[in-house]
């Protein structure tokens, strides 16, 4: 399973630059030669979730004047771009897209006064779905400052914090659009324990297999086990990289851990250092790595003559698909 991130950026404009963006935001030239990824014969399907109500420039400078006086090379409009991965929207009709960026607004209506919003548009005519919202920067208290609404690097990291917290609760696929060197992998996305879930029921199915088995029955019993490894091995690998990827700690196999000897000392000792940071986070860790180290358990515990023959198949198939 691709991993499908919620993506939140954030552009300023001052006075000059203002004009050019609403008239690719509101779709007003009949070509767009700097932009090929735009296709007009789907600009009919754009939609707005919150409509211009005059020109961008005009409309910042009426709301502007109401509240305060500020210098011309001053940041009048804020730009916020929602997307996600493409994979995302795969499948996903124009009710479901638009279903997505109004989930996503409130978010922002959550974070900054919409009284503020200019426009708030979702471009169907690229490449992958997007909402531009554009807002006039004033605080709650009538000042106008992009630096204090959008912030600093630590700030950002905290609106793509909150953006993911609140996208997920309603997109649980979906990944925090950011890169590791900025969140230390804070969050584990659902989807990693979705796929874990998964292992863990094949796992049961070769547990029920194996049940019984012996030098006897083995090779009757080889075929059928060999048709569950063939999506189990890839799974568990697929696994092991993800874990890696998320900082969670685990063995890299079951016997270089002594036959999981020692798990229950390591899980004691993940419970232990929850005290360092995130006890939630903690605990699902120590529970995914316990389930990982359960499914590799499994594997050791398939007798070598199944392997044997799991090994003969496989490399059997690949030459006979080739003879045909």
């Amino acid at each position: 399973m691709k991993a499908q991130y919620g993506i939140l950026r954030f552009k300023k404009y001052k006075g000059p630059a203002i004009s050019p963006i609403e008239a690719h935001n509101e779709r007003t030239k009949e070509q767009y030669a700097s932009n090929p990824d735009i296709d007009t014969s789907r600009s009919r399907y754009n939609l707005h979730l919150v409509q211009p109500q005059g020109k961008y420039r005009e409309e910042a400078d009426r709301m502007i004047a109401a509240h305060c006086r500020v210098r011309k090379d001053s940041v009048r409009v804020v730009e916020a771009l929602v997307t996600a991965s493409p994979e995302f929207f795969k499948d996903k009709n124009n009710r479901e897209i638009r279903a997505y960026f109004a989930y996503a607004l409130k978010f922002l209506e959550g974070r900054q006064c919409p009284d503020t919003f200019l426009s708030a548009v979702v471009h169907m005519d690229e490449k992958t779905p997007h909402l531009h919202l554009c807002f006039v920067p004033l605080t709650p208290d009538g000042r106008l400052s992009a630096k204090e609404i959008i912030g600093n690097r630590k700030n950002l990291v905290k609106w793509q914090d909150e953006f993911w917290q609140h996208m997920v609760k309603q997109y649980p696929e979906l990944e925090r659009g950011e890169s590791a060197s900025q969140t230390g992998r804070e969050h584990i996305p659902p989807r990693i324990f979705k796929e874990m879930t998964q292992l863990t029921k094949q796992k049961e199915q070769l547990d029920a297999l194996l049940v019984g088995i012996n030098p006897f029955n083995g090779k009757s019993r080889a075929a059928e086990i060999s048709k569950v490894l063939d999506s189990y091995i890839p799974n568990v690998a697929r696994m092991r990289d993800q874990l890696r990827k998320y900082n969670v700690a685990f063995t890299k196999t079951a016997a270089e851990n002594e036959k999981l000897k020692e798990k229950n000392k390591t899980l004691s000792a993940s419970l232990d250092k929850a005290k360092e940071g995130s006890v939630l986070k903690r605990l699902e860790d120590a529970k995914l790595r316990q389930d990982y180290e359960a499914a590799l358990k499994t594997l050791d515990s398939i007798p070598p003559e199944v392997i044997r023959f799991y090994e003969d198949r496989s490399t059997q198939e690949p030459a006979m698909r080739h003879d045909k």
